[in-house]
Parts: structure tokens; C-alpha cells; sequence
């Protein structure tokens, strides 16, 4: 049985994390995640929705064959998985990700990935590395850290708890907590209302986002016409911005536009 599957379905893809109950990431999930990346890149899905079977969402890696091999295998390992997992941050398409139950380690790292999280109001979040004697392999701790701030996330891995969703949410690590038997469906909600969005400039944003954590506000500044211009040649921001103009004219209520993507 695969350990991840996806699907594309109206501008939506879906990848589900199926290898459960622990949902543990392997080499087999990330070549999974890779192929489907690639898929969803030659798509025409306009945004994605990560999400997992069993009842919890992920334990992290899969650690049983980690003591029977070298530094240099790991290493290796652990690069694939890093590689695989910036690809899907990187996407110039909204990722949404729908967490329940326990997301540890790589699977926080995972979801982390993520634009947007949406969180069962019972999901349990944490970094269990300290207890194994390692760190946060795939970028965990910075990247809770560019959401939550250092003291937060060095605290988070010092001490590999559980953290409520509530509280990742009061520190803005999670966007949304919902109650646990709705949170697929809110969370397919967003993503399918991201999907019918401007595509091109949901991309920008994340990209302009990128230059910001790479170099703050002075470094977005000097990217942003470079990325922002370029949008102006597209077919949605013609069709939008007539339309606004049209409506403003007319004294009218802007009607909503039929983004296209493109």
C-alpha cells in the first residue's frame, strides 16, 4: 500500500498521508510526496491540501533503521527528505494543511510547510528530537521561530511537550482551530476558496514572504516590483482590475471575479 496518495479534483490537489496509525515518514512517503509534487506541478491545480488517514496525523520519522546506519547515510536521508519537503513549501500555490490528532517532529516539519494550518481543536503538536539526543533535522525550531518568535520555539524544543493546538494557535504557529469533526471540511472550505483565487499573485505573496525571512523588510523591498510588476501582464489582474474600475464608475458594489490563474 502506498504511504502517500494524491488527487486533483477542480484546482484542488490532495495529498493524504495514508501509512497510519502513526503516519511515519520514510523513504518510500518522500519518494511518494517527490512524484506527487511533480505531478501537481504539471497540473493545473491552483492550490493544496495536506492531510492524513488513521488518528493522528504524523509521529515524525520513521527512526527503526536510523541506528544501523553511518553519519554519512543519514546525512543523505535526511537531505532527500529536506529537499522533498522545500519543494512543497515552495509551491507557487496556497498549501493548507489539516492536522488532527498528534503531529510530532517531521510531521510538525512537514506541516509546517504549510501557509495556512488548521488544527482539531484535540491536536497535539511537538518536537520530540531532545528525547532522542538530536535537533529539529528538518527545519522545525527556525520555522516555529519565524512564526512564533525564539523564546517559544527554543522552549518547544527544549522540552519535546505536547502543545495544544490552542495554545500553537495563540502563538500563531496554527491559524485555525476548529472542532475536530469539521476540520476536514473547513479546511477543504479554504482550500477550495484559495484554488478559485488569483493564483499568479497568491504566488508573489509567497514569495515575497521568502525575501522577508531570508532578509526582512529591506530585502522584500528591493524584490517587490521585481515580482509584483510581472502581475499586471496577466489575465486576472486585467479582468480584475475593469472590472473594479467599471463598478466604481457606475457606483456600483465591485461584483467578484472569476479568477482563471493565469
Amino acid at each position: 500500500m502506498p504511504h502517500l496518495t494524491y488527487s486533483i479534483d477542480d484546482g484542488l490537489a490532495t495529498l493524504v498521508l495514508t501509512n497510519p496509525p502513526q503516519n511515519r515518514i520514510d523513504p518510500r512517503m518522500a519518494a511518494e510526496l517527490a512524484e506527487a509534487l511533480e505531478a501537481i506541478g504539471h497540473s493545473d491545480a491552483r492550490a493544496v491540501l495536506v492531510r492524513a488517514e488513521g488518528p493522528d496525523f504524523s509521529f515524525g520519522g520513521d527512526i527503526v533503521d536510523w541506528p544501523d546506519a553511518d553519519a554519512r547515510e543519514l546525512r543523505t536521508l535526511f537531505e532527500r527528505y529536506m529537499q522533498v519537503f522545500n519543494q512543497l513549501e515552495r509551491l507557487p500555490l496556497p498549501v493548507v494543511a489539516a492536522v488532527h490528532g498528534l503531529c510530532f517532529g517531521g510531521g510538525l516539519e512537514l506541516a509546517l510547510r504549510a501557509d495556512v494550518i488548521f488544527a482539531g481543536e484535540t491536536a497535539r503538536f511537538g518536537h520530540p528530537e531532545q528525547t532522542l539526543g538530536i535537533v529539529t533535522l528538518l527545519g522545525g525550531i527556525y520555522r516555529v521561530a519565524e512564526r512564533a518568535g525564539r523564546a517559544r520555539a527554543a522552549e518547544w524544543a527544549l522540552t519535546s511537550g505536547q502543545v495544544p493546538a490552542r495554545v500553537m494557535a495563540d502563538a500563531g504557529v496554527v491559524n485555525r482551530v476548529v472542532a475536530d469533526d469539521t476540520l476536514l471540511a473547513e479546511a477543504t472550505a479554504f482550500a477550495r476558496k484559495a484554488a478559485k483565487g488569483p493564483t499568479r499573485a497568491h504566488a508573489a505573496h509567497k514569495a515575497l514572504l521568502r525575501a522577508w525571512a531570508v532578509g526582512g523588510v529591506s530585502a522584500a523591498d528591493e524584490a517587490m516590483f521585481d515580482i509584483a510588476m510581472p502581475l499586471f501582464e496577466t489575465d486576472d489582474v486585467n479582468k480584475g482590475l475593469a472590472s473594479a474600475v467599471k463598478a466604481f464608475k457606475a457606483k456600483q458594489p465591485r461584483p467578484a471575479v472569476d479568477f482563471q490563474g493565469r
